[in-house]
C-alpha cells in the first residue's frame, strides 16, 4: 500500500484540463522540513483526477492556500531531473492563504457554528462523599 500524507502551501493557482482518462486538476505544494540552517523546502507535483477535479474544489486551490494532502507517492523524470509527484486521494483546506487573495467568499454561517455560552458549574452541589 502506497499512502503518503503531508501539508504545505500551494505554489501557484491550480490548472485544470482533460485528457483521455478524464478531467484533472494539477498544482504544486511546497512542503517544509527541518529548521534553522537545516530547513529546506521540497516541491510536490499533485494531481487530482475524476469527479473531484470536476467539482468546485479547484476554485479554492489558489496560490498560498495551506492544504493537507493524502495520496499515492511517486516520482517522474524530466530533462535529467527527478520530480516528486502525488496522485491525490483527498485534499483538505487547513488554513487561510498566507497572503490576501481573491478566493471565493464562503458563507460564514455555514463555515462556523454560532458561539455557545460557556458552561457553568455549581461546585457546591457536589457530594462530600467523594473519596479523593
Amino acid at each position: 500500500m502506497n499512502v503518503w500524507s503531508f501539508t504545505g502551501n500551494i505554489g501557484k493557482d491550480c490548472r485544470t484540463g482533460g485528457s483521455g482518462t478524464g478531467a484533472y486538476c494539477g498544482f504544486s505544494v511546497a512542503v517544509k522540513s527541518g529548521y534553522g540552517d537545516k530547513a529546506q523546502t521540497n516541491w510536490v507535483d499533485c494531481t487530482i483526477w475524476g469527479k473531484q477535479a470536476e467539482s468546485k474544489l479547484p476554485e479554492y486551490l489558489l496560490k498560498g492556500q495551506q492544504v493537507a494532502i493524502s495520496g499515492e507517492f511517486g516520482t517522474r523524470e524530466h530533462d535529467g531531473k527527478t520530480y516528486i509527484t502525488c496522485r491525490v486521494n483527498s485534499v483538505d483546506l487547513v488554513g487561510g492563504k498566507s497572503e490576501g487573495g481573491n478566493a471565493p467568499a464562503r458563507n460564514a454561517s455555514a463555515a462556523s457554528p454560532a458561539p455557545q455560552p460557556a458552561p457553568t458549574h455549581d461546585f457546591d452541589s457536589f457530594d462530600d462523599d467523594i473519596p479523593f
